[in-house]
């Protein structure tokens, strides 16, 4: 058995999510299988069609969706909380050899759930598990306790110099 390490791919640059999922379509080609789980997204984005593609992949949006102009409700944090327990029943079972959780330190920005409650998930994984965590504002405790971390950094973007919004098949 394979030990597995946790990412946290963080930052206020584009391609959080994009790398996480990257990751997961190189593991799904070496006939690995894949759990992503979704918080803080409710919407069908371009990439959850993969599902279509690959058997061995479930995507699951574990959050009543986003919430960014305004503050999470009741329903927000029990979902969240939700997801993160069927996180971990995920990890202990170990069916999976990736798990992604795309915006989880969005979650924890939110307060949905805790930068602890999150660590102390991902310590309950089998050991061959690969985690992949995602979103901005990953708190020191979450970067000190991965093996690795990527800061995607804004150095220009359309959206930001020339209010582009999202298109699909691109940013979404």
């Amino acid at each position: 058995m394979e030990k597995g390490y946790v990412h946290v791919y963080t930052g206020n640059g584009k391609g959080k999510t994009t790398a996480a999922f990257g990751l997961a379509v190189r593991a799904l080609c070496a006939g690995k299988k894949v759990y992503i789980g979704q918080f803080v997204k409710d919407m069908k984005y371009s990439e959850t069609k993969l599902i279509e593609y690959f058997n061995s992949l479930e995507i699951e949006q574990l959050g009543k969706g986003c919430f960014v102009f305004e503050d999470p409700k009741e329903e927000d944090i029990k979902a969240a909380k939700d997801g993160l327990k069927k996180i971990e029943g995920i990890l202990k079972e170990g069916k999976y050899d990736v798990v992604v959780l795309d915006e989880a330190t969005i979650a924890v920005y939110f307060k949905l759930f805790s930068t602890e409650d999150l660590i102390n998930t991902i310590k309950k994984r089998k050991n061959s598990i690969e985690v992949i965590v995602t979103g901005r504002y990953a708190e020191k405790e979450l970067i000190e306790f991965a093996d690795l971390v990527t800061e995607m950094k804004e150095v220009k973007h359309y959206y930001t110099e020339k209010g582009v919004l999202s298109r699909e098949g691109i940013d979404k």
